[in-house]
């Protein structure tokens, strides 16, 4: 290339280019070399494009035929799970037995076509999903095959429990039936353990699921939380059984299938509370003989507390609290809250007292009882020439069986009226010849069902002496115990020691507060309201009063986890004790109520354990006798949540 200059500017002379070297050359052959292979490899020919489309849509087809059959399969089996479920619902055994069969079939189904994603098993990520929902489906399998062992369990027994469908016993009297039935029994209550070897294999199953497969981020969360939830449901449900299951096989001992069984009811007035659900007012024996119960005795507890000789002094807690009682009596034996450590206090009593008879086992039952049960008796219920009902009473705004109860046994009278308690015990015997003597469909399964809520909500419970079947109730949480518990705990525990009825018309509000410092410290504040809206009662016992609301005299404790350290309090009208009782730390004080007043007591205290999750477990255990006192939980400033406690409640808490 050559310049040279023109009118001032340097011109370029075009004619004069020199050719380039070998090394120019052989790069610009390689780039051209590079551009057609670039070009060539994204511009396939219509023959090759066309296999490369077939190709896709085949896999396409493969893919997403067995994925379509898989989930239409799969919601006609949730569809008709909903199905069985309404007919257990609906206590329809027979045709809960035909809806399990179609099911079952249904859900085989689904696990066939299921089953040709199979190659999805072994693709990184997606073979996770895979897996958990393979898991699912077998534990779904497991878990209607223990349904079917119930189902057929309860079939020949459906009359007797008052289910739809079924049952081998509706001919012959009442008393018949109930004999067929307890004899039969035994041949059923081994099946307990084919239930229990079932729900190890759902439970197996469910463990393989990892609910941290699923981002708790959008429907990842809900996925993770539902998860989570239905592998701790399971481990319970298993454990639960598990324990149960001495109960279970022991049932037709209990009901006297060879040898005939006694136990003693305790009536435990909710009304005038204590410890373990109610002072107690009467007692009544009751046998059972292959499942037909005899009422052998019944009388005021005072008639019996007479008969215990060389009685001991009264616990420091009565002489401090329950005016003009100096010895310990069986009335007031229940101070522990757990109730078997009551019930071996009033045995200790009971064993040396005149009227003391063998039984094999004690039964605690409240005024909630005799409610929900004369509610399904259609609601009435004669007995010492009285008929009891459920409508509303003005002079109590309560139950009318509640006020004539207490207006025969604790109104004072110008004369001698003898074994006022015993109303108690004829009361029960005529329930129970009420509901004997029906026609099972009528009132048994009904009544059954309210027995499994009132102990649910621990207005009975049980101490039998049968150690097996002690283990079961205790399974099912119907002994009244102060249960242990890793994490936080709170039980409070009111003791009326006035003598009146004032628990019939007070209002209790808990408030329970927990505030997380930065290094995992917590303080909790409780907080109880009590009020009671109503006028006072005559209680001029001399000219024959009735003291239903006066001013309560609670003896209050708090029991909170063992090492938990009090801060402040206020409200008790005497200095606040702490010491341990029952694997718990107990705040113990006492307070007064009365009529048209309200009171407030407040304790902050310390736990003995920092949080290191943003997770706190959680047990609220309710008081027997107890009815729906509301609590309301707050964490940080924030109400959390907010509920009757009916009964006791494991929550938790989200503190971080």
């Amino acid at each position: 290339m050559m310049y040279y200059r023109m009118g001032g500017f340097d011109k370029i002379s075009l004619d004069s280019v020199p050719a380039p070297d070998a090394d120019q050359v052989k790069r610009g052959e390689v780039q051209s070399m590079a551009a057609r292979k670039r070009k060539k490899k994204f511009n396939l020919s219509p023959k090759k494009l066309t296999i490369v489309l077939a190709v896709v849509i085949v896999l396409g087809i493969l893919i997403g035929i067995p994925v379509f059959k898989t989930y239409k399969s799969g919601i006609k089996t949730y569809r008709q799970v909903k199905v069985l479920y309404d007919a257990v619902k609906k206590q329809n055994i027979a045709l809960a037995s035909d809806e399990l069969a179609t099911t079952k079939a249904d859900l085989a189904d689904t696990q066939k076509n299921f089953h040709y994603l199979l190659p999805f098993k072994f693709v990184p990520l997606v073979g996770w999903y895979y897996n958990d929902v393979d898991h699912m489906l077998s534990a779904g399998s497991y878990g209607l095959d223990t349904v079917g062992i119930v189902i057929e369990s309860l079939k020949p027994y459906a009359d007797v429990l008052g289910l739809k469908g079924g049952g081998s016993f509706s001919s012959g009297s009442a008393e018949d039936r109930i004999k067929t039935a307890v004899m039969t029994m035994g041949k059923i209550t081994p099946r307990i353990d084919e239930i229990s070897v079932s729900l190890d294999k759902v439970k197996a199953e469910i463990d393989q699921v990892n609910p941290g497969h699923y981002p708790a981020i959008l429907f990842g969360k809900k996925l993770h939380d539902q998860l989570t939830q239905v592998k701790s449901l399971t481990d319970d449900g298993v454990t639960f059984v598990h324990q149960a299951r001495p109960l279970i096989k022991q049932l037709p001992a209990l009901l006297g299938e060879d040898n005939a069984q006694k136990y003693l009811v305790l009536f435990q007035n909710d009304k005038e509370l204590r410890p373990t659900g109610g002072f107690i007012t009467a007692y009544a024996l009751f046998s059972l003989d292959k499942g037909v119960i005899h009422a052998d005795k019944s009388e005021d507890i005072y008639t019996l507390d007479a008969t215990v000789p060389n009685k001991p002094p009264a616990p420091q807690p009565i002489l401090d609290y329950l005016p003009k009682v100096y010895t310990f009596n069986l009335r007031d034996s229940n101070l522990s809250p757990d109730f078997m450590q009551s019930m071996k206090t009033f045995r200790s009593m009971y064993d040396r007292s005149g009227g003391y008879v063998p039984v094999n086992g004690i039964i605690g039952i409240d005024t909630s009882v005799l409610v929900s049960t004369i509610k399904i008796l259609d609601n009435s219920v004669t007995a010492g020439g009285i008929t009891f009902t459920t409508d509303n009473d003005p002079h109590c705004d309560c139950p009318q069986v509640i006020y004539q109860l207490e207006n025969n046994i604790s109104r004072p009278v110008g004369y001698i009226r003898s074994d006022r308690k015993g109303l108690l015990g004829e009361l029960l015997y005529a329930i129970m010849q009420k509901a004997l003597s029906s026609s099972p469909k009528i009132y048994w399964g009904p009544l059954f069902q309210s027995m499994l809520v009132q102990t649910q909500q621990k207005h009975i419970l049980f101490d039998l002496y049968n150690t097996d079947a002690q283990q079961g109730i205790e399974a099912m949480n119907a002994a009244g115990q102060i249960l242990p518990f890793d994490g936080d705990y709170l039980h409070i525990n009111d003791t009326n020691f006035a003598g009146a009825k004032t628990n019939l018309f007070l209002k209790e509000a808990v408030t329970d507060q927990l505030d997380v410092k930065s290094d995992g410290t917590i303080i909790k504040t409780v907080t109880i309201n009590y009020k009671d809206p109503y006028p006072p009662s005559d209680c001029n016992l001399e000219r024959g009063g009735l003291c239903l609301n006066a001013t309560l005299r609670n003896w209050l404790r708090i029991y909170v986890p063992k090492g938990s350290k009090m801060l402040s309090s206020s409200g008790s009208q005497v200095k606040m004790k702490t010491y341990d009782d029952l694997g718990k730390t107990v705040f113990d004080g006492f307070l007064t109520v009365r009529p048209q007043g309200a009171s407030t007591f407040t304790v902050s205290y310390q736990l003995p354990f920092k949080v290191s999750s943003s997770n706190l477990p959680s047990l609220i255990q309710k008081q027997p006798g107890t009815d729906g006192n509301l609590y309301t939980i707050i964490v940080n400033g924030k109400q959390i949540d907010s509920f009757p406690l009916l009964t006791d409640k494991t929550l938790q808490l989200k503190v971080r």
